[in-house]
């Protein structure tokens, strides 16, 4: 019976007739086994051997044993071989023959794969262009392509296009990780029209049976007052204000980007820093109607003056 590898390397085979046998250690196969009836006694050794130290990027990659972690954002989870260039290992030129065989396998291996993976690759392409232009973090990205392919599983692309899609998941995946990103950011990003990015998003959240949490109110605060560049005092007094309309329940069913605004509107005016509705309107997205009936229902509640 083989046995997992421990800390103890003292092992020895039970068998009387092999006790004057050493123990064999194979680095290769990681494996310890007897020297006189070849029984596998250790097996799954760790490889201890230590790198060599790098000063460079070149160095690295010289010494560098494995490639990039498995990830969900490549189409082929990162596990594909791809055919390199046409040198041999030593930095040398193929030979014309070669070469045109090469260019063969690089023709046939590119025909040959599935219509469902030249889908992920480029839904995932542009899943990477809006990860650049909305600034979202990996771990929401990753999460982002792992919903896209359980739509894809479901065949939920019939009748949809891959931008709604890929934008619905990465919208799913923000709320879930609350990263604040609204419906009009996404579907900017996208390239989609917001009325095509709700109903995919309904679609993928009765399908797959999503539970999307509501937003912090306070992270929508943090970006806006951020991107206008306010003082932290007024930072600071709007999540007060924000405090005192939870405590006042008058925050249920409003929008939390308005709501987010309209404190910030708020604070800015008690601090002195002249901000017109119109710039609150632009940075967040909603309309400065919105953020001007919101402002007068907090001050009327709160008896702001």
């Amino acid at each position: 019976m083989l046995e997992n590898y421990t800390s103890d390397n003292d092992v020895r085979c039970q068998l009387d007739t092999c006790k004057t046998y050493p123990v064999i250690t194979d680095s290769y196969r990681g494996e310890v086994f007897c020297g006189g009836c070849g029984l596998v006694l250790v097996q799954n050794l760790d490889d201890t051997s230590h790198e060599n130290r790098s000063f460079s990027s070149e160095d690295f990659m010289k010494n560098a044993r494995t490639g990039p972690p498995m990830s969900l954002t490549m189409f082929d989870k990162g596990l594909s071989t791809v055919i390199g260039t046409n040198k041999d290992f030593s930095g040398n030129s193929l030979s014309s023959k070669t070469k045109f065989e090469f260019n063969r396998l690089r023709m046939w291996d590119q025909r040959s794969k599935s219509r469902t993976t030249s889908s992920l690759s480029k839904a995932f392409t542009l899943l990477h262009g809006m990860k650049t232009k909305l600034g979202v973090p990996d771990n929401v990205v990753e999460n982002a392509a792992f919903i896209y392919r359980k739509a894809v599983n479901a065949k939920l692309t019939r009748g949809r296009t891959m931008a709604s899609l890929i934008s619905a998941s990465l919208y799913a995946s923000c709320r879930q990780n609350n990263t604040p990103r609204t419906l009009d950011d996404i579907a900017k990003a996208g390239n989609i029209e917001r009325r095509i990015l709700s109903r995919d998003l309904r679609t993928i959240i009765k399908k797959l049976g999503l539970k999307l949490n509501q937003y912090n109110i306070t992270s929508f605060i943090v970006k806006i007052s951020n991107n206008l560049n306010l003082s932290e005092k007024t930072k600071r007094d709007a999540f007060d204000i924000l405090k005192r309309c939870e405590d006042a329940m008058i925050t249920a069913g409003k929008n939390p980007v308005a709501q987010a605004a309209a404190s910030l509107y708020i604070a800015s005016i008690l601090n002195g820093e002249k901000i017109s509705q119109k710039k609150f309107s632009k940075e967040s997205g909603v309309s400065d109607v919105t953020i001007r009936n919101r402002s007068n229902m907090i001050k009327k509640t709160l008896q702001i003056g």
